[in-house]
Order: C-alpha cells, then structure tokens, then sequence
C-alpha cells in the first residue's frame, strides 16, 4: 500500500486543540504514514510531535505557516524543512507571535464597541504558550455566549473584513518566501483559493515559491484540478493537506485529504535543493 500524508497539521502550539502527541496519535488512527506539523508563525510543536511518533512509526515533516500581507490581504505561506536552529529566523517568528499577543488586544478593544468584553487571559490561557490566533479569539466569544459558534465570531466580527479585526505583522509575502528560501526551506502557497487567488501565483514565483498547496479541506475538486494544473503549467509542486486544527472547525478534518507519499519525496527535493544552492 502506498504511504499517505497530511501535509497541513496544526497543534495546541498554534490555534489547533490537539498536542503534538495526540496529533500524531490521530494520524495513526486514521491511516496515515506522515504528516507535517505547520503551526503559525511556530516552530514549538515539530520535536514534540517527532518523539511521539517514534512509537507510532509516524513520520513528522517539519513546517511552519507563515502569515504575511499582500496589498492588505492576508496571504498565508508554507514552509517545509526549514533549518530550526536558525537563530535569525526563530527571533522573527518570534516577534510575529508578539504581535499576535498585541492584536488579541486591539480585537478585544474593538469588540467592546458591540458590547462584548472578554478578558484577554482567558485567550491567552487557551492559545498556551505557541502562537495566539483569532480562532481562540472566536472560540472563547463561542464559550461566552456571545456567538453560537466560531464561524458565526469570525463572520460578523473578526474575520478578514470583520468590523473588529486587526491586521497582522507587516510582512510582505515576499520577505516571508525569502526568509523561508534563506533558512532552506520548500515553499508553498497554503489553500490560495481561500487566500488572494491565482492571480497572485506568478508575483509569487518570482519571489521564488516552490508550490501550491492544490489539495485541501476547503477547496473542492474541481478546484483542486485547476490548481493542480497551474503547478504543472508553471513547474511547481503540487500538495495538500486537510488544515486540522484539531476540533476547532467543528469536527476534526484529519483522514479528509490524504496525498502520496510521492508529494513529500517532491518537497525534501526542493528543500536539498534549495539547502545547496
């Protein structure tokens, strides 16, 4: 049988609900050979989730997701590979999870605008100590009542053009994929049809992106094909993942997208390439 993987896999680290270990523990239950931790802006979660799954004989992809800014719109880049002991790097991921603490803050101000008040620590104590995120925004707003669940927090208050929103570190897209490319790693648009489309694909080439993430929870078939297409028309990687956050969206997405292990012999190409050049 030929191995499968889940190539987008948040943990607790990040804004997924599931540790490192019961990650790995749900990769095993659903099948799989491997999977990539790609927490936000967080590398925190990639040793745990290896020294789980050397009971499991699950194989962990070191990645991370980067959250950048292209002409206002929040662009989200994947990287897989990246040399973890760059001190350079891990200081600005770093600084881009301290702007996620100041901007759990400007969202809470903007909220007491619609007469919602939420304590910041109870945000806090739920994101733990990786890289805060609006889903725990959202998902404390569910617990207190204040929506009836975390899609309706970020439709009517946080989400992208939600009242109460607030942007992100500035970090272009560019300086995001060269930092990834400086530190080794195989770079991958994440779910662009949910983020600023195809149109921006060939900016990004130039920037020096390496693939598409054509395969995910939220992006059908039919476009899955299309992205797939435009890999191979342009010389990019396909990939994909189900982008688990653990239960968070509802229910746990991992086991609903499974690629071959053929897309992961595709990355570690690309990252020794890129390491050598």
């Amino acid at each position: 049988m030929e191995k499968l993987a889940d190539l987008h896999v948040h943990t607790r680290l990040s804004d997924g609900t599931f540790t490192p270990a019961e990650a790995v523990e749900n990769a095993r239950k659903v099948g799989l050979s491997c999977i990539a931790i790609t927490d936000h802006d967080c590398v925190d979660g990639v040793e745990p989730a290896r020294k789980a799954a050397r009971k499991a004989a699950i194989e962990i992809i070191p990645g991370v997701e980067m959250t950048a800014q292209e002409k206002g719109r929040e662009i989200h880049i994947l990287g897989y590979f990246p040399d973890m002991d760059d001190r350079q790097f891990l200081k600005k991921l770093k600084v881009i999870r301290q702007d996620r603490v100041d901007r759990v803050y400007g969202i809470v101000k903007k909220l007491e605008k619609y007469d919602i008040f939420l304590d910041p620590k109870m945000i806090f104590e739920l994101s733990g100590p990786g890289s805060v995120g609006r889903m725990h925004v959202a998902a404390v707003l569910e617990k207190e009542g204040y929506v009836s669940s975390i899609k309706e927090a970020f439709s009517r208050y946080i989400g992208d053009k939600g009242p109460c929103c607030v942007a992100h570190y500035e970090i272009t897209a560019k300086d995001a994929i060269a930092e990834l490319k400086r530190v080794g790693a195989a770079v991958v648009y994440a779910h662009p049809q949910l983020m600023g489309g195809a149109d921006l694909i060939p900016k990004f080439i130039k920037y020096g992106l390496d693939g598409l993430e054509a395969f995910h929870s939220e992006q059908s078939k039919a476009v899955a094909r299309r992205y797939a297409d435009i890999a191979a028309e342009n010389g990019l990687l396909v990939t994909g993942g189900s982008d688990c956050h653990g239960i968070n969206k509802g229910h746990m997405l991992m086991g609903t997208v499974m690629v071959p292990y053929s897309f992961v012999e595709g990355l570690k190409k690309c990252a020794m390439r890129t390491k050598n050049t």
